[in-house]
This record gives C-alpha cells, sequence and structure tokens, in this order.
C-alpha cells in the first residue's frame, strides 16, 4: 500500500508517493514544466488562479501514477501541504469569485496596522501573538472594503489547500492550525478568534469546518477523483501549511529544533513551547503539532527575496545550471571582496516591519567583480538575512539547538550552507525529503506515533551536514558590513 503527499507550491505543484510500511520513496514529480503564473494586477500585489493549482495537481498525480504503474486502488490516504496565507473565495454552490490573493501580496498591510493599533498591540500579541499584518484576515477585510458586491456573494472563505480538499472532496473544510497561519485563532481561548472578526465585521459563518490535522478529514467524491485519476473514497488524513509541514518533514518537533528552507522565498521556522512573544510584528506565531497532548508553537520568521533573487541572477547571467554557478561561487573568498548584496524586493519584508526595501548590489567594481563575485555575493547576502532573521528569533526566547533544511535550492550550494552554520555557530543537517514527501508520510500520523514517523526520516534521508568553520572573523567582518549596509537602506 502507498500514501500520496501534495504540495501546493506558489511555483510549482509537487506529488510524491511512498511506501506505508517504511516511508520509503517511490517517486516525486513536479507540474508544471515552468513555474506558475503569478498576477500582479498593481504594484504590490500578487494573485494566482485555484484552478491553475488543481489543474497541475490533477495532472501531477496522473503523471506520477502513469511513472510508477502503481494501481490508483493501491492508494490508501492522502496528505496535503500547501503555500500559506491565501484567501480563496467560494460562492454557496462552490464556485470560485476570484483569483486568490497569495502570501507575497501586501496590499491588506495598512488594514492589519491599523487593527494592530485600534485592538492594542497588547491584546494582539497576547490572543493573536500576531500582528494581523497583511495575513488571509486581512486580506479578506480587503475584499470586504473594495469588492462589495462580491464580497456579499461570499459563502466560505479558504486556503490555498483547503480549495484542494474540496476539489477531492466536494467538502467545505479547514483547519485550526491554518485559521492560526491565517490570524483567525486565539490562543488564549484555543478557538476562533472572534474579537477580530468582530473588529473587522466578519461572519463567522464564512469559517468552514473545522476538522483536525491529523486523521480523517474528508474523502474523495466521485467528480473529485475522475479529474484527477484516483479511485472513489479514497480518504485525505492530513493538512498543514507548507512551513510547518516543512518542519515535520524534516522531524522538527522539540523546542529548540529549527527548520529552514530557501525556495522562492526563505523561511526559518523554530519549535517552541512558549506562547509569549515580543516581536508581534516581525515574526510570526503559528499552531504547530500536538505531540503527547502539548501543543507546540512554531516561530516562523519569512525573507520573501530569497531563492527567487538567485533565480533572477541566473538568468541575468544566462547561466544554465545551479550546480554551475555553485561551483563559481567557490572561485571567490568570504565577504566576495566587498561586493554586498541585499537580496529583498519581492514584496513587504515583514521582519523589516513591512518596509520594502527592495534589492541591490553594493560596491560593485568593474575592475575587480566578475561574474563569480556577482554569485557569491548573492549567495552571501540571502545567508546574512537568514541569519539576521535567525538573530531577531533568538531574541524573542528562541535557542537553536539543531538547524534541519532539505536538500534543494539554496541549500545545495557550499557558500550558503556555512555563511549560516558559522555565524549562527549551529550545524545544519540536510536531508533529502520534499514537503510532498513529508505530507505522503504524515498520512500515517493518524496514529500519532511520531518516534516511527521520526525513524524513518532520520533513516531514509539524512544527506549531509555543514559544520561552523572554526574561524569566523572574516564571515563576522562580511555580515557586519552587510548589517551596516541594510540599516543606512532603512533610515
Amino acid at each position: 500500500m502507498y500514501n500520496l503527499g501534495l504540495d501546493i507550491g506558489t511555483s510549482f505543484i509537487k506529488a510524491a508517493l511512498t511506501e506505508r510500511s517504511n516511508g520509503n520513496v517511490v517517486k516525486v514529480v513536479s507540474q508544471p514544466s515552468t513555474e506558475q503564473k503569478i498576477k500582479v494586477l498593481k504594484d504590490g500585489w500578487a494573485e494566482q488562479d485555484p484552478e491553475m493549482w488543481w489543474k497541475n495537481t490533477c495532472q501531477a498525480i496522473k503523471n506520477l501514477i502513469s511513472l510508477t504503474n502503481i494501481n490508483p486502488s493501491l492508494i490508501s490516504g492522502i496528505g496535503i501541504s500547501y503555500q500559506m496565507h491565501g484567501l480563496v473565495l467560494l460562492d454557496n454552490k462552490g464556485n470560485l469569485l476570484r483569483d486568490s490573493i497569495i502570501w507575497c501580496d501586501d496590499r491588506a498591510v495598512s488594514i492589519g496596522k491599523k487593527a494592530f493599533i485600534e485592538i492594542g498591540k497588547e491584546k494582539c500579541a497576547d490572543q493573536l501573538l500576531n500582528s494581523p499584518a497583511n495575513f488571509t484576515a486581512s486580506k479578506l477585510k480587503w475584499v470586504k472594503n473594495n469588492e462589495k458586491e462580491l464580497y456579499s456573494r461570499v459563502y466560505k472563505f479558504m486556503l490555498p489547500g483547503d480549495y484542494i480538499a474540496y476539489k477531492l472532496s466536494g467538502k467545505m473544510t479547514t483547519t485550526s492550525m491554518g485559521l492560526s497561519e491565517g490570524m483567525l485563532w486565539d490562543f488564549k481561548k484555543n478557538n476562533i478568534a472572534d474579537f477580530l472578526l468582530k473588529y473587522y465585521e466578519i461572519d463567522n459563518s464564512l469559517i468552514p469546518e473545522i476538522v483536525s490535522n491529523f486523521g480523517f478529514q474528508c474523502k474523495l467524491n466521485k467528480k473529485g477523483s475522475s479529474e484527477c485519476g484516483l479511485v472513489e473514497n479514497i480518504p485525505i488524513y492530513y493538512r498543514a501549511g507548507d512551513q510547518p509541514n516543512n518542519a515535520l518533514s524534516l522531524n522538527v518537533l522539540k523546542p529548540g529544533e529549527v527548520a529552514a528552507t530557501a525556495g522562492t522565498s526563505g523561511v526559518v521556522f523554530a519549535v517552541t513551547e512558549n506562547k509569549k512573544t515580543n516581536e508581534s510584528e516581525r515574526i510570526n506565531n503559528f499552531l504547530h503539532l500536538e505531540i503527547d497532548n502539548s501543543t507546540s508553537l512554531g516561530k516562523l520568521l519569512c525573507i520573501n527575496g530569497a531563492g527567487i533573487q538567485y533565480a533572477k541572477l541566473k538568468t541575468k547571467l544566462n547561466i544554465e545550471s545551479y550546480e554551475e554557478m555553485n561551483k563559481l561561487s567557490l572561485n571567490v573568498g568570504v565577504g566576495s571582496e566587498k561586493l554586498t548584496y541585499l537580496p529583498f524586493g519581492n514584496g513587504s519584508e515583514r521582519m523589516l516591519n513591512n518596509i520594502n526595501v527592495g534589492s541591490s548590489m553594493l560596491n560593485f567594481d568593474k575592475n575587480i567583480h566578475n561574474n563569480a563575485h556577482l554569485i557569491r555575493a548573492t549567495l552571501e547576502g540571502i545567508a546574512f538575512a537568514f541569519v539576521y532573521g535567525i538573530q531577531i528569533l533568538i531574541n524573542d526566547g528562541v535557542r537553536p539547538s539543531l538547524i534541519r533544511a532539505g536538500n534543494d535550492n539554496l541549500f545545495k550550494s557550499k557558500v550558503f550552507g556555512d555563511t549560516i552554520s558559522t555565524l549562527i555557530n549551529t550545524e545544519i543537517e540536510i536531508y533529502e525529503t520534499t514537503g510532498a514527501i513529508g505530507a505522503s508520510r504524515a498520512v500515517d500520523l493518524r496514529d500519532k506515533d511520531f518516534n516511527r514517523f521520526g525513524k524513518n526520516i532520520m533513516d531514509n534521508d539524512f544527506l549531509k551536514r555543514f559544520t561552523p568553520h572554526l574561524s569566523s572573523s572574516e564571515y563576522k567582518k562580511a555580515y557586519n558590513l552587510w548589517v551596516k549596509k541594510l540599516e543606512l537602506t532603512l533610515k
């Protein structure tokens, strides 16, 4: 028997099959061949068509079945990971009302800031553990304010993963973890944040039925199964946002353990049991996992401009592969001969208090710097942004004991991994896994056997580690220069 995992990403949809007995990976596929389109109707806006996600999900599943030649009747359950914070709106017939306002859209920043002040910073920090900022609740308020006729037809609002579960099953559901990522969960009352809904004048009847992250949620209906190529009645047993799911995929479950990812955006997700925060405007606190009746939180810090900036450089330099870029970066010493890169420019940066400082390459000298310098400076600049963010987490009470990351995107670069590990003075373990694989394995967590789940990861996926350099002075010198340049830009 097999499990199916889906990862509904911004750029791609990934699907994975794993064996139920041991978690071994059978196959992972990605769809489409080029990145999914993001619609930018105005500066700072970002939307995607949820039907595009569904179409690519169906194609990914069909490709996976075809390539593995596995009978769909042998799939025992489905797990779903998805891009966080998006807003999907449906009418009472289940029809989409508009494109999804996705995670990197910053149109609702001013709405969230106003709510934070008027509700009270202390109350938001105490009960939401966050500022409302430009998360799902604030995006819904933007629609209510600016698209009144459309809003009047809203029956339910959903997150991206909720929508894919709906398309598979015909059932409109969500999770408490999902609501927490949308700023709709009251941590003090352990229930829906009615006070924020009341402030935004949003009826809580618009929230779908809440189901558990682990265990039976719904099952494939005839329409969903026929469109995606699976058999009817396969249960959906797991659903979580991409960052909590990434942490789960890496066996990051205990306080002090940290998961990192450096894809389109960069994220650091630190597990904690501390339901206090001094940084409600720069980092986020979300529900993570319930293990042994103890609910953990994930402190999340996001760097919007990460892998996307490296991808842009690859196109600009017309280099064929990231592998070639990573090799070239090793030809230049630490600090890139004072060439400094600020890797922002993909929307407002929450860790910079929702300022969009843009991206910039500073101190470039055509008599000194070549393509290898540009590549290393970009890798270092993104790594420095990670370190800057981790320092914010440390100041909020996180004590990193170990960082784990998947072997994809920027963590394939020795420069990137060495820089972060050395400056944080913490080992980084790299695992050959993906969000889709994690979602697939998580299907079996309906029995809450986290020990067996973790053992499968450690046995199957460990690849390598980055260890802090004993001599860190050059890294610190380069990082301090980067911080000075950032601070000058923020003034």
